[in-house]
């Protein structure tokens, strides 16, 4: 009788299990024991992957960074600034709704950055790399005071932190104060 073999676990498994448990448990579940037990693996395969833990906390943020300036860029595809500005706004203030779960994961990398030094670091980037790209789309608007970009962007992380699942109020909220924005040119 022959054994059935479990396919090997790739990286982005782990990183994908990472983010999911992150989600539901927060940052102690980023351990290689519980992340080998979510997976029915074991730690060697963890250590197969990564140098360590906080090697595999690195390459969960490095992701995190890696698709939110994915999402900034596909957010500037629409054809006009207004639309670009509306469009990325919308998609910074739903990112629980998001397709990606790196991106989902996003209220929950900021509560582990209040106790984290490098998540804490990521999170400031990508914060600085949001507030710049709003701040270019806003001047293309004819709205050049930074403080505006730092006022949609702080409303849209709100609008992450208040998300209600039953109701996704996100995209027409955020959209509402980009209307109100423009409307003081």
């Amino acid at each position: 009788m022959t054994a059935l073999r479990r396919p090997r676990l790739t990286q982005d498994d782990w990183l994908l299990a990472g983010f999911e448990a992150l989600c539901e448990t927060g940052p102690a579940a980023l351990g290689a024991e519980p992340l080998a037990r979510r997976l029915g693996a074991t730690k060697g395969s963890f250590y197969w992957h990564f140098t360590d833990v906080p090697a595999y906390s690195a390459a969960l943020l490095t992701l995190w960074e890696e698709d939110a300036a994915r999402g900034l860029e596909v957010a500037s595809e629409a054809a006009t600034d207004v639309a670009r500005l509306r469009g990325c706004a919308q998609a910074m203030a739903a990112t629980a709704e998001a397709e990606s779960v790196t991106l989902r994961a996003e209220s929950a990398i900021r509560a582990w950055a209040g106790t984290d030094t490098m998540a804490a670091e990521a999170v400031a980037r990508v914060d600085e790399m949001r507030l710049a790209h709003l701040h270019r789309l806003l001047s293309a608007c004819d709205i050049g005071n930074l403080e505006m970009a730092r006022i949609l962007y702080a409303s849209a992380i709100g609008m992450q932190a208040m998300r209600d699942p039953a109701q996704d109020q996100a995209a027409p909220a955020i959209g509402s104060l980009v209307d109100l924005i423009l409307a003081l040119r």
